[in-house]
C-alpha cells in the first residue's frame, strides 16, 4: 500500500512538474519568415502565433492573422502591439534598431539560420523544439525530412543515368518587373541542385542582369516566382517586361516553370521536399513540352 502511495505521488510531482515548464514557455509568438512559420505551425504551436510576416503564407491560416509587414522592415510597434513574449525569425528579420527596440520591451528574439542545408535545418528545429516544448516531434519532422531527401537523391541520380543535368535559371521578380537571378549560395540554387538542375548562374546571392545577358545564357529551363502575381498573370507578365526571354530556349520549348515565392524565404521549410518533385518533372519530363 505504501508502495502505490508513493508511486502516485511520484506521478503526481512529475506532472506538476510538468505543468510548470510548459507554463514557463512562451505562448504568445509573433514569427517573420516563411520557414519559420511553417516550422513552428508543424510543430504544433500554431495555436500560440498571435502575428506573422507577409511571407508567412502557409499553412493558409496563418494569412488570417495580423500581419508585422515584411521581415526585413518590422517595426518596433507594430510587433509590440500584439503583445508578443517572444519573436522568431531568421538572421533576415530586421532592421537590428528595431529588434533591440523589442528586446528592450522584455520580448525574448530569437533568431535563426537561413543556411540552405541539412545541419541548420536540424539545429533549427532542435531550438525550436525546445522553446514549444516539442523536442521529440523536432527529431521525428528532420528524420522524415532527411529520408525525404535521400529518396529525391536517389530519384535524381537514377534519371541523371539517362539523361544529362538542364541549365536552369531562376528569377524573383514582382509583376514581372527586372527580376534577380538565383546564384550561389542561396535557397533557390540549393533547390535547383537537389532537384537535378544545373544553376547557369555563377554569381553569389541575387543580383540583377540585364535581359540580354540572361538571353545569352539561353537556358534550357527557366524558373519563375514572382512576390505580386502568380498563374498565367504572372507568366505573361515575365515575358511582357522581359521580351528577350522569349528567344531562349526555355520559352521556345515551353519549360517555363513557375514557384512559390514563399519557398525561397527563411531557410529550408517543410514543403520543400514535395516541391522538389514537382521541379524534377519539369527538367526531365517524360514526354517533350508543347511549346505554348
Amino acid at each position: 500500500m505504501r508502495l502505490n502511495i508513493r508511486v502516485v505521488t511520484l506521478c503526481v510531482v512529475m506532472l506538476a512538474s510538468q505543468g510548470v515548464v510548459a507554463a514557463e514557455l512562451p505562448q504568445r509568438w509573433v514569427s517573420a519568415g516563411g520557414a519559420v512559420s511553417e516550422w513552428v505551425s508543424a510543430l504544433g504551436g500554431e495555436s500560440k502565433l498571435v502575428g506573422v510576416d507577409t511571407t508567412s503564407q502557409h499553412p493558409e491560416a496563418l494569412r488570417d492573422l495580423p500581419s508585422i509587414g515584411y521581415q526585413r522592415q518590422l517595426s518596433a510597434e507594430g510587433v509590440l502591439s500584439l503583445r508578443p513574449q517572444i519573436l522568431v525569425g531568421t538572421e533576415e528579420m530586421g532592421p537590428p534598431p528595431v529588434l533591440s527596440q523589442i528586446r528592450s520591451a522584455g520580448v525574448q528574439v530569437e533568431l535563426f539560420s537561413a543556411t540552405p542545408d541539412l545541419p541548420t535545418l536540424q539545429d533549427n528545429l532542435r531550438h525550436l523544439g525546445q522553446l514549444l516544448g516539442a523536442e521529440a516531434q523536432a527529431k521525428q519532422l528532420f528524420d522524415s525530412y532527411q529520408q525525404q531527401l535521400s529518396q529525391q537523391k536517389a530519384r535524381v541520380s537514377k534519371i541523371q543515368l539517362k539523361q544529362k543535368a538542364p541549365g536552369v535559371l531562376l528569377l524573383v521578380g514582382s509583376a514581372g518587373g527586372k527580376p534577380l537571378v538565383a546564384g550561389l549560395g542561396t535557397s533557390a540554387d540549393w533547390l535547383l541542385q537537389q532537384a537535378g538542375g544545373h544553376n547557369l548562374a555563377t554569381h553569389n546571392g541575387y543580383k540583377s542582369f540585364s535581359v540580354e545577358t540572361l538571353a545569352s545564357l539561353n537556358p534550357e529551363v527557366l524558373v519563375f516566382a514572382d512576390r505580386a502575381l502568380s498563374g498565367e498573370e504572372a507568366r505573361a507578365a515575365l515575358f511582357r517586361e522581359n521580351p528577350i526571354l522569349s528567344s531562349t530556349r526555355a520559352a521556345r520549348a515551353g519549360r517555363v516553370i513557375e514557384l512559390d515565392p514563399t519557398l525561397l524565404v527563411g531557410g529550408l521549410g517543410p514543403r520543400l521536399p514535395q516541391s522538389l518533385v514537382k521541379l524534377t518533372a519539369g527538367f526531365y519530363p517524360t514526354e517533350p513540352a508543347k511549346t505554348p
